[in-house]
């Protein structure tokens, strides 16, 4: 029996799938560390949890190394959540459980300390620099130019992060975030190209099946505008020649970060000459549905196949039968919303092809993420028909605020 312990910072949704994917596994004893109390996993899968321990602070090393002790120790200490990843493997360390570990994490979790590994071993990234102070930050500009992008160090799902156009954007950036030597900032090239995911998993430092997906458009340019509507396009083909090249520097990148067995998710850049650029690398499953897309791609679940990678340390390559994708509906206006214009029209012209939709709620407050208030997931074996649902979906669709 194995005692496997799943982290979270709140029991959301998503942490109740992982939750119930761990708790089904064959010959494991499975406990919960949350911040939330127990009551907020739902009847009948609380049953199904040896135990709950709930702290103050899950991101603080003290707290949970506490209730890992307290829960009797771990064979298997995982989470999902990204800012999890250095904390845990502290832990790791501590009481000697298998996993990643500490220096392999702050590779992933430090995007400049990433980005200077990567530039040491060759692998294609964007110009950048660990800012301190603003002398550094207009320094920096100055030697690199226009266009800027102004991030925290550790940040995840494009949050705090900026795009700078000009010296009054950089110096508004630099006054609602400024650097110091506490808290430095990256700033780095803004690479103009299509922005694209690779999702790639490794068994004992071998990377041993990938998938991809493409942004439409980036989802900087989507938080910078509420009113666009944006949609994750994951293809069929993703043994296509066109992609050997991010195959072998993802794999590079993976090598290099120290990924032993896990799942990343990177993010890269296809410029207008074709050459690539890595963005940045996450040891952690997809946000913005693309686990989703990935089960529905391959007829299986990914949640499933990613717990047990975690918790066994296997994976068996699915086959990849569909192409898939998702289109994100955002309110535009102010206020609350109030209509959602054209559902029947595309239940007419992609209805046969939808096969998940959260759809927004009259009254709903919008989250004001990239995520928008619901979004709908269609397939099909042809990536072309995919691609012409989510442009009809994104057109047509208008979720109205008021």
């Amino acid at each position: 029996m194995k005692n496997v312990i799943f982290a979270a910072p709140i029991l959301s949704e998503n942490a109740m799938r992982m939750i119930g994917a761990a708790a089904a596994l064959p010959d494991v004893r499975l406990s919960v560390i949350a911040q939330d109390p127990v009551e907020k996993i739902p009847e009948p899968l609380r049953s199904k949890v040896a135990a709950h321990w709930r702290v103050g602070d899950v991101l603080d090393v003290g707290q949970l190394a506490w209730a890992v002790e307290s829960l009797g120790g771990a064979d298997v200490l995982f989470a999902a959540y990204e800012q999890l990843q250095v904390p845990m493997a502290l832990v790791r360390e501590r009481f000697g459980i298998d996993g990643m570990r500490a220096d392999a994490a702050r590779n992933f979790r430090d995007k400049a300390r990433m980005k200077d590994l990567f530039h040491a071993a060759g692998v294609p990234c964007a110009r950048h620099g660990r800012v301190h102070s603003e002398d550094e930050a207009w320094r920096f500009a100055e030697e690199n130019g226009y266009p800027l992008v102004y991030k925290p160090l550790e940040g995840a799902g494009a949050r705090s992060t900026f795009r700078i156009d000009t010296a009054a954007q950089l110096r508004d950036a630099l006054a609602v975030a400024p650097p110091n030597n506490a808290a430095p900032i990256l700033l780095e090239e803004h690479i103009v190209g299509d922005e694209r995911s690779f999702e790639g998993v490794s068994v004992d430092g071998r990377m041993v099946w990938h998938s991809l997906t493409h942004y439409r458009p980036t989802p900087l340019e989507v938080l910078r505008n509420g009113w666009i509507q944006w949609s994750i396009l994951l293809p069929r083909e993703i043994e296509d020649p066109r992609y050997d090249d991010i195959r072998a520097e993802a794999a590079r990148a993976l090598d290099v970060l120290g990924m032993r067995t896990g799942l990343c998710h990177l993010e890269w850049f296809r410029r207008a000459d074709g050459t690539i650029a890595i963005s940045e690398v996450a040891a952690r499953p997809p946000g913005a549905q693309i686990m989703d897309l990935v089960s529905y791609a391959h007829d299986i679940d990914f949640d499933d196949a990613w717990v047990r990678l975690m918790v066994h340390g296997t994976f068996e390559p699915p086959s990849r039968q569909y192409a898939a994708g998702v289109a994100f509906l955002r309110g535009q206006g102010d206020g609350r919303v109030k209509a959602i214009h054209r559902v029947e029209q595309v239940a007419r012209e992609v209805g046969p092809l939808v096969v998940a939709a959260k759809m927004p709620s009259i009254g709903q407050t919008p989250a004001g993420g990239y995520e928008g208030e619901g979004y709908i997931i269609v397939r099909h074996r042809e990536t072309a028909v995919v691609e012409e649902a989510l442009s009809r979906i994104i057109t047509l669709i208008r979720v109205e605020l008021g």
